[in-house]
């Protein structure tokens, strides 16, 4: 049986551009989530986040790192100091928070719809940042759901 090719439909300019910016200003709070996540990791299980153990870990050059780092510095994220550890500032610290809250919410989300571990971790890390407010609430209330059916 041939399946039917439905025609796409194009929205209107300024609800498409809407989506877009929507898009694009997540993918420039990425790099700044993720930086502040690690730098907070690195904290706790290191004692300490350097610039080599970050490159390390996001798999780029020390150059991007301190780069990085000077723009986080601006934006008042972190406190670093040249040949010292980095530091998350109390507004770096809430981002990281609310990062890996986000980032436990998706996979969860993942794993209660089927997906496995591997797969859950490699997919969670990134649809974090472009899924919204009400997207992330419907998955917690789908995995307190899901967690209630379960136990009762």
């Amino acid at each position: 049986m041939k399946q039917a090719i439905t025609r796409r439909q194009l929205q209107p300019p300024n609800k498409q551009a809407a989506v877009f910016q929507h898009v694009r200003r997540a993918h420039q709070m990425e790099a700044t989530e993720d930086y502040v996540e690690l730098i907070d990791d690195l904290i706790a299980c290191e004692g300490e986040a350097r610039l080599v153990d970050m490159a390390r870990h996001l798999g780029v050059s020390q150059p991007t790192v301190s780069k990085t780092l000077a723009r986080l510095q601006r934006e008042g994220y972190v406190n670093s100091q040249p040949y010292r550890s980095i530091f998350l500032t109390p507004k770096g610290k809430k981002l990281a928070i609310s990062s890996r809250k986000r980032h436990d919410i998706v996979f969860k989300f993942l794993i209660a719809m089927g997906v496995s571990e591997a797969t859950a971790k490699r997919d969670s890390e990134g649809l974090e940042h472009h899924a919204s407010a009400e997207t992330l609430h419907a998955f917690n209330n789908f995995i307190e759901s899901r967690s209630r059916t379960a136990s009762g």
